[in-house]
């Protein structure tokens, strides 16, 4: 499962048929729990439980980004451009990108 064979240069996997990306189905159950100490600072002593598990992912995949190209990016979204080049592919004086031919 999500593994890329390659023959002479060329990948082997030409779909998505025979390339299997995991799904929810392939992660192990899990067991959540809750820790209930009241937060003073919202509402009813509430505080948010969503937002901490999305904070360190896109540090994380830059990071990433980084050791495999050691090209550090700052800005979102980490195009291939931005990868790639360093820049996005804008025209002096546009904020649209250009269009590759």
């Amino acid at each position: 499962m999500e593994r890329v064979d390659f023959d002479a240069g060329y990948m082997q996997a030409t779909n998505f048929d025979e390339y299997l990306i995991p799904t929810a189905m392939d992660v192990p159950d899990m067991t959540g729990s809750f820790i209930e100490v009241p937060f003073s600072s919202g509402p009813f002593g509430a505080k948010n439980i969503g937002e901490p598990g999305m904070v360190p992912a896109a540090p994380a995949i830059l990071n990433a980004v980084f050791h495999a190209t050691g090209r550090r990016i700052h800005d979102l979204p980490a195009t291939l451009e931005r990868v790639l080049l360093g820049h996005d592919l804008k025209p002096a004086g546009s904020s649209r990108a250009c269009k590759l031919a």
